[in-house]
């Protein structure tokens, strides 16, 4: 078969499925659950013959041999009993669920997968099928997926301005669904060429992240291994553990990563155990500088924690980072004493599936100890001010970064030019500040604009209704998360 028809089929009977209540996150993992028992008996057969792992009692070929009821008791017995494994295998089959009541639409989805040879497929072809699933996944804001799914347009960017090398490690504390891996992974295959000894260490060293929800470390997991990163019987490279609980002391040579928004220490969360437990309020490290209830502000302090000393950041985070006062201001000065923070680029509302989200994006480079800070400028790009996304009808585009990526000048930046002056082009989006300007503002804040708003000043430049409209409700939505995270400092 075509990819496309690949394509095609995987979603034409995930309809089928929505139409007897399974959601695309349910379908994704029943998806997740046999393709990899596919490719795992795929690799247990001629040239592969490896030992994948799994008990012949519960192999793809006892799964095909059943029908009816039997199939139903089987494939829980399966789902159950590999969840006990170790390494990759029983990462992917952790708290697993059989969500598919029919039989015989299992039995339909099972012959699906065996129709294809998934290890033969192209890294590419697989990746595409489950990348869409994972963003229509996200697109179902009832499930609260989004909150796990950046926009690749975005994580595109940010790796194209940190341009990874080959040979060197690439962490992020917040996994998600592994769309920075996968977007490190493309760019170093595209744009180096890799002998066998970077290809190995492309494939089995250079990734390494922590995610806590069991249902989407299987789907990050997942998402890297149909990538062509790490192997079906090799060790999880996804860690189940809190990365803000403590140091591993691991160093990395860079870090990117979109930490979860909102206060966890709010919400309850199921842990592998199937146990509900709540985050705690604070974590209490001597590594960092300053103790605080706030996630952001404390993934802040752990990247830097994770960095080799040559180690560079990418980090997305919220408004409330640039401009909080207390843990937030020590936060941020040692931030410009310790690192080399260069570059902001503040984004528009409307492009991430959890609403009402204000954020921006840290570069930023650790430095061995010095007397003197290391930062000295701040560039700031601005691209939120007069700027209209939303994810349907004007969803944010790799193209619509291509401008922040060229000021960047990721081969030199210490050629860098403002686009922005006040006399010939007061609408330039790229502009500089010093050290000395930042400390002398209030709580050293980096929440700054410098453009006008046009639809406050020009009623004739108003933007189109829906596009105002949908404004409107990101901006009620981005301030009832602020009064969140006021409430939840004072409870």
């Amino acid at each position: 078969m075509t990819s496309a028809a690949i394509v095609s089929k995987v979603w034409s009977f995930c309809t089928t499925l929505r139409d007897d209540g399974v959601s695309y996150g349910d379908y994704l993992e029943q998806l997740t659950y046999l393709i990899f028992l596919k490719m795992a008996d795929e690799y247990s057969r001629p040239p592969y013959n490896r030992n994948v792992g799994i008990p012949p009692k519960y192999s793809w070929q006892t799964l095909k041999s059943k029908r009816g009821a039997e199939l139903e008791v089987h494939y829980v017995t399966l789902l159950r009993e590999l969840g006990k494994n170790k390494g990759m295998l029983g990462q992917i089959f952790t708290k697993a669920q059989n969500k598919i009541q029919d039989p015989a639409k299992l039995s339909r989805l099972i012959d699906m997968v065996d129709d294809t040879n998934w290890v033969m497929l192209g890294a590419d072809v697989k990746g595409d099928i489950y990348e869409g699933l994972l963003e229509k996944n996200a697109e179902d804001t009832k499930s609260g997926a989004g909150q796990y799914f950046t926009p690749r347009a975005l994580i595109r960017a940010m790796v194209e301005c940190i341009r990874p090398e080959p040979g060197k490690t690439i962490a992020d504390p917040a996994s998600g669904t592994g769309g920075f891996f996968l977007s490190a992974y493309d760019f170093l295959v595209a744009n180096f060429r890799l002998d066998k000894k970077q290809k190995e260490f492309l494939k089995h060293e250079t990734f390494a992240g922590n995610e806590i929800v069991a249902n989407t470390r299987r789907l990050c997991l997942m998402n890297i291994f149909l990538h062509n990163i790490g192997e079906v019987d090799g060790d999880s490279m996804i860690s189940p553990n809190d990365s803000l609980v403590a140091d591993n002391g691991t160093r990395y040579d860079y870090v990117l990563t979109n930490p979860p928004f909102g206060k966890k220490s709010s919400m309850s969360f199921t842990n592998d155990e199937g146990e509900q437990e709540r985050d705690d309020l604070t974590y209490n490290r001597q590594d960092f500088w300053a103790t605080t209830s706030n996630k952001q502000l404390n993934f802040i302090q752990h990247i830097h924690t994770m960095l080799k000393s040559t180690g560079r950041a990418a980090v997305v985070v919220p408004d409330n980072v640039l401009f909080e006062g207390g843990a937030g201001e020590t936060v941020r000065k040692k931030l410009l004493e310790t690192t080399e923070l260069h570059t902001i680029l503040r984004l528009p509302t409307g492009i991430f599936y959890a609403n009402g989200v204000k954020a921006n994006v840290l570069f930023f480079d650790n430095r061995e100890a010095s007397p003197n800070p290391w930062t000295r400028d701040i560039w700031f790009y601005d691209y939120r001010t007069n700027i209209h996304h939303t994810l349907k009808k004007k969803p944010l585009r790799y193209d619509d970064l291509k401008d922040f990526i060229a000021c960047y000048n990721s081969f030199n930046r210490h050629e860098r030019k403002e686009t922005w002056n006040a006399a010939t082009n007061p609408e330039g989006r790229w502009r500089k500040f010093t050290r000395e300007q930042i400390v002398a503002r209030d709580k050293t804040s980096l929440d700054i604009f410098w453009l006008k708003d046009k639809s406050l000043a020009d009623l004739d430049n108003l933007p189109e209704p829906d596009d105002l409209a949908a404004e409107i409700i990101e901006n009620v939505e981005a301030g009832l998360n602020s009064f969140r995270l006021i409430v939840g400092d004072l409870a």
